[in-house]
């Protein structure tokens, strides 16, 4: 592959930059688009926030409904299930991700902090304060004010008065290390932009728009039966693929880090994805330029659940393709989607559905997409229940309610829940982080995980390249058995790097840490892990058999939450919520009844989202 778009890094003068969607044009006219993502380094003079960002509680807000990410499967697919948890301050979310269970590993720059993420992947759920409605860059700040861009968005709200959170007002993300959001594009292609109020970098993955439908192709491969059900899955943000594949099927990608005080910007049709290095916040929205209308229209949609954001296009036909707009209601309107190949047959857009009048979100999902629900199973199909069970990162509510009740689950017999409920409780306070850590936990306590979390701890000291991942662990140590030797590495990763990510970012990250000794250990050849205590694989073995009482089950199918868009995690990295079941421990408008868990990572919510990806490094 040649000529590959580059990420391409933006600073503008003050004068530039306060006219938003002035700047923007400029930016397409440089080609920034055909990557798919840029970024902006704004003025010295913009000040998002004057009173800025020491005290987190002056921030006044509550994350409502954090979300621990449990990641499952093995080597090269898996898959992720986010549980709601219970309600946090901003202060109390930063002391949880300083804790030694979720802080950022010592590293020595971004490729090292990459490596580690992709290779810890399945150990240690974090927990992710995504989707917070609201703001907090100052309301009298006019330019580049996220909560009001003033681009042609608008006219949503202003002909139809009507506001999707997160799409046409602003969303807040308060991250922590190895927090995901998968391979997506924006609800109906839209831009996003995406402000790193304060804190540590993200790392960007992003696929040119003209090769996502090569990327929609070798998603289809690993996950055929997702794409049956739904031609649309992947606007469930549910599927993140490696670099390293996408690149073996000749799918490039680029990669760029954002680091405190810069601005992505994402454009219609790219594909893009990422991690967190650490705690930070982020603050994200959808905007729309005219370039972006004929994207609109051809979107495609999702027909498996009745939650998916869809706008009616018509108020922008009418507006700037008038000329257009009679053809477009007669089915006359004949094109490709802007990012189809030339051979493509051209087809006539899409036709507004005659209930297509307004913007359909969750509040009418009954008026919009009047199509038959679907169960958790018949929208999951490539869900492996067996990996599940047999993973013991994965908390036992979570096996037990996959098992005993999800499956039988249908959203038509469950009454829906409001998105608020969770903003009822308030957070309680804390003397001390292992306070914080017990009421995440629900005031549960696993001794066997502590313990697997100390000699995972002690084994990391001594061996710089320990891999925590269990699957493959569990493969390496078949494999001495049978030789008597250490089984081989993984192929370095070749990563696709985008020309501009060497220039555009450090090489180094603000916070890595390490030294003489540090460096010397990791130069050492692999030392080979000890052997597994016999208690600890008992233990280990038997987290995979739970199971919950009839009631416990039917308070779970009792509180289904379903959410407004595809994926609860805003513009730029939105959270998948396509599949949430809601454990009455974590609303305050569900019954008392309980389920126990033995594992003190995570339980409340549970939302499956499928992550394909393999490590991309040795």
């Amino acid at each position: 592959m040649t000529d590959i778009p580059r990420i391409m890094v933006f600073r503008p003068t003050w004068e530039e930059f306060k006219d938003f969607p002035k700047y923007i044009a400029y930016m397409e006219s440089q080609g920034a688009h055909k990557a798919g993502l840029a970024k902006v380094v704004p003025p010295a003079e913009w000040v998002p926030r004057r009173s800025g960002y020491a005290d987190l509680d002056a921030l006044n807000v509550t994350i409502p409904a954090p979300i621990c990410q449990v990641v499952t499967g093995k080597q090269g697919y898996y898959q992720q299930i986010n549980i709601q948890k219970k309600p946090l301050t901003v202060k109390q979310f930063s002391e949880l991700a300083s804790t030694e269970r979720y802080a950022t590993p010592k590293h020595f720059d971004f490729e090292d902090l990459e490596r580690k993420y992709w290779k810890n992947i399945t150990y240690v759920a974090p927990i992710y304060g995504a989707d917070v409605s609201g703001s907090i860059t100052d309301s009298d700040q006019d330019s580049w004010n996220i909560n009001r861009l003033g681009s042609i968005l608008d006219f949503v709200n202003k002909d139809y008065n009507i506001q999707i959170d997160g799409v046409n007002t602003a969303y807040l993300y308060f991250g922590m290390w190895k927090t995901t959001f998968a391979w997506h594009t924006e609800d109906m292609d839209l831009y996003s932009i995406n402000y790193l109020h304060f804190g540590a970098p993200k790392t960007w993955y992003v696929v040119p728009p003209e090769y996502g439908r090569r990327l929609e192709k070798v998603a289809n491969q690993y996950f055929p039966a997702s794409y049956k059900n739904c031609n649309a899955y992947l606007r469930h943000k549910m599927t993140l693929i490696s670099p390293q594949i996408l690149k073996q099927h000749n799918v490039p990608v680029s990669k760029i880090t954002q680091e405190s005080g810069e601005i992505m910007i994402t454009f219609p049709f790219g594909y893009h994805a990422g991690f967190n290095h650490g705690f930070n916040c982020a603050e994200s929205t959808n905007f729309a330029m005219e370039r972006w209308i004929e994207y609109g229209k051809r979107a495609t949609q999702c027909t498996c659940s009745n939650d998916m954001v869809k706008i009616s296009m018509d108020t922008f036909v009418k507006r700037f393709q008038s000329e257009r707009y009679d053809a477009w209601l007669e089915g006359r309107d004949l094109g490709r989607h802007p990012e189809d190949p030339p051979n493509v047959v051209p087809t006539a857009a899409p036709l507004p559905p005659h209930l297509d009048v307004l913007l359909c979100d969750k509040k009418m999902k009954k008026q919009c997409n009047p199509t038959k629900a679907k169960s958790f199973k018949e929208r999951n199909p490539d869900l492996d229940l067996d990996e599940i069970q047999q993973n013991p990162n994965v908390p036992d509510d979570v096996k037990a309610m996959l098992k005993e009740s999800v499956l039988t689950l249908n959203e038509e017999e469950t009454e829906y829940t409001p998105e608020d409920t969770m903003s009822l409780q308030s957070p309680a306070d804390f003397k001390t982080k292992q306070e914080l850590l017990e009421y995440m936990d629900d005031g549960t306590e696993d001794d066997d995980e502590e313990e697997d979390f100390k000699r995972r701890k002690q084994k990391r000291r001594y061996d710089a390249d320990y891999d925590d991942d269990w699957l493959t662990s569990k493969r390496r140590n078949n494999s001495r058995n049978s030789s008597r030797g250490r089984s081989p590495r993984a192929n370095k990763d070749d990563r696709s790097i985008s020309p501009a990510s060497s220039t555009s970012t450090s090489s180094t990250s603000r916070g890595a840490r390490g030294g003489g000794a540090r460096a010397k250990v990791s130069s050492t050849p692999r030392k080979t892990p000890t052997k597994r205590k016999k208690e600890a694989t008992a233990s280990s073995s038997s987290s995979a058999t739970t199971t919950t009482t009839d009631s416990a089950a039917a308070t779970v199918a009792a509180a289904i939450e379903r959410s407004s868009s595809s994926s609860k995690v805003g513009a730029g990295e939105r959270n998948s919520s396509n599949n949430l079941i809601s454990n009455s421990n974590c609303s305050s408008s569900s019954n008392s009844s309980n389920i126990s868990s033995s594992n003190s990572l995570c339980n409340a919510t549970v939302t499956t989202t499928t992550t394909t990806t393999t490590s991309i490094v040795t």
